[in-house]
């Protein structure tokens, strides 16, 4: 089962990677861009037919690996 989990900063967190492309992107003529928050998405395949099981591992290995907990939110998406 394809797996897909975006993993972004959270709200507070200040996002200087975003910041350095909005300002290039203003530069570039897109003024109307106002924020750019930058985040990774990954597509994981994984084994298993219950949605749920796959969910709650694939949740495990976000809180474990694939995300910060303390600076990240995560969001899992089955198909």
């Amino acid at each position: 089962m394809q797996v897909e989990v975006r993993v972004k900063l959270k709200e507070q967190v200040l996002d200087p990677q975003g910041e350095a492309i909005r300002r290039v992107l203003a530069g570039l003529g897109y003024a109307e861009v106002g924020q750019v928050r930058v985040g990774k998405l990954m597509l994981l395949e994984v084994g298993g037919d219950d949605p749920g099981a796959v969910r709650a591992r694939v949740e495990a290995a976000c809180r474990e690996v694939l995300a910060n907990p303390v600076i990240e939110e995560f969001e899992v998406r089955l198909p």
